[in-house]
């Protein structure tokens, strides 16, 4: 491996020898960079390290990423790569890469490649057998997750759900029915709208803690349930991004007491048609058995059936 050529001066500070930065190579290769989420000084030595020595720096908008290197000294010239130009710049960086240059990879905020623009980027220079070189550090997702203290160890990532109304209730309806914590992202304007069609596919008692504006001045992460979900967003107000944290559900008993074979029909049947909690209210008021236990066999009936093709 090569040694950086640019002489640091940041080495004669203590904390940068006391890290060992001032002894670290820095091959030539494509690096993945996490930023700060809100709270600036969340970066890494590494990464400002790593930044400050790059031959340029692919943000996701350079004016996101403009005041955060200018903050700390740093004059890495920022090229864009973002959804909409990704095919084309991702070219461009590949054949700098292919020349030997040091790039850095950063999102607007967080872990790129993340539910962020970047992947295509590390996929093409992975595939054309460049190096790829993670700094880890900030990430919304693994931030919220620490602090919402989940049973689950299996924890699903589904990030930002889609635009059109019938494959988000597909796809909230088949996380509802997993025996599994999951987590979504979602904007300020939209965040009442997607809680009230969570909370239509989950168990009311079902625990979910809503984490908003994290590692900023209006941090706030606050557990409640999939009952209250619509009340406790509305109670946070629709500022700042929001992640949604799912737990797993409570464990269940195998079968639904109190349902013959016909019953259990009408059950796999409203399970294809309705929310699940609706077809266990349904389901209640026809046979008499607690909704909790109707709930649950919807969820088994609903979790039994084939993907929609």
């Amino acid at each position: 491996m090569e040694v950086a050529s640019q002489a640091d001066p940041w080495s004669e500070q203590p904390v940068w020898t006391a890290s060992g930065l001032d002894r670290q190579e820095l091959p030539r290769a494509l690096y993945v960079v996490a930023t700060p989420i809100g709270n600036a000084a969340d970066v890494t030595l590494r990464a400002l390290w790593v930044l400050r020595n790059a031959d340029c720096v692919a943000a996701e908008d350079t004016r996101t990423t403009s005041p955060l290197l200018q903050r700390y000294g740093i004059r890495t010239r920022l090229v864009a790569l973002h959804r909409h130009n990704e095919h084309g710049a991702s070219e461009a960086l590949l054949a700098r890469l292919a020349q030997g240059e040091r790039i850095a990879l950063v999102s607007d905020a967080g872990t790129p490649g993340v539910c962020d623009p970047g992947a295509l980027l590390v996929r093409s220079a992975l595939a054309a057998g460049v190096r790829v070189i993670p700094v880890p550090g900030a990430s919304s997702l693994t931030a919220a997750i620490s602090a919402a203290g989940l049973r689950a160890g299996c924890v699903r990532l589904i990030g930002f759900l889609p635009g059109r109304a019938q494959a988000r209730l597909r796809l909230l309806q088949q996380a509802a029915a997993r025996d599994e914590a999951f987590v979504l992202f979602e904007a300020p304007h939209r965040i009442e709208r997607t809680a009230q069609e969570l909370a239509a596919c989950l168990e009311p008692q079902r625990r979910v803690v809503l984490a908003r504006e994290l590692t900023k001045i209006f941090e706030s992460v606050a557990p409640t349930s999939a009952a209250g979900l619509v009340e406790a967003v509305r109670k946070e107000g629709a500022r700042g991004e929001f992640v949604l944290l799912v737990d797993a559900p409570d464990p269940v008993p195998s079968e639904a007491p109190g349902l013959d074979e016909a019953a259990m029909r009408w059950l796999r049947a409203l399970a294809g048609e309705l929310p699940a909690a609706r077809a266990a209210s349904v389901v209640s008021r026809a046979t008499g058995i607690d909704r909790e236990k109707a709930y649950a066999a919807v969820l088994r009936a609903q979790s039994a059936r084939p993907p929609a093709s």
